[in-house]
């Protein structure tokens, strides 16, 4: 009963709290698409929003990520704005916010997040070289040294079975 009664009271302070939130920018509703939102140094970014009403246009800033201003313009008739930018060359890693104002009689302004990565979504790096462990491997280089190095164990095989051999019959007599 107690569970119930807190789901019910926590259900209605946040209807009641979403019917006096105020956009934090401007009046305008709506959001900004941001197509890739995940991105490499050098990817070209599209942006679209439906913010600025039918046929409407905007100014994007792309400042936070390096890229500056550029436009949003509707595609035909009854679309939504949409523009382009390039994250540059020179991007770092991180979570970007572009902004969109729209022009004429709507002044709404909406964000999106770009995030920036230095490797492609969805690719794996794969390991590449080798380990460096301060043991050889049995075949090294120089084929030379390892025959010499054969050839040592070899030695102290057989010397240490005739020594074996040896005390053996050394005890029998």
């Amino acid at each position: 009963m107690r569970r119930t009664a807190r789901l019910v009271t926590g259900t209605a302070l946040a209807v009641a709290a979403g019917g006096m939130a105020v956009p934090a920018y401007g009046e305008g509703a709506g959001s900004l698409a941001v197509l890739p939102s995940s991105a490499v140094p050098g990817t070209r970014v599209t942006v679209t929003t439906a913010a600025c009403g039918a046929g409407g246009t905007a100014m994007g800033n792309a400042s936070a990520v390096g890229a500056g201003m550029f436009t949003l313009a509707p595609g035909s008739p009854g679309k939504d704005a949409s523009g382009h930018f390039r994250v540059p060359p020179s991007a770092q890693p991180g979570t970007y916010e572009i902004v969109a104002t729209c022009s004429g009689g709507e002044h709404a302004t909406v964000t999106g997040d770009l995030t920036v990565t230095l490797t492609p979504a969805g690719s794996a790096t794969q390991p590449r070289g080798s380990v460096k462990t301060g043991v050889g491997g049995a075949f090294g280089a120089d084929p030379v040294q390892t025959a010499v190095g054969v050839a040592a164990l070899a030695v102290a095989a057989a010397s240490g079975t005739w020594l074996l051999h040896r005390r053996a019959r050394r005890d029998r007599s």
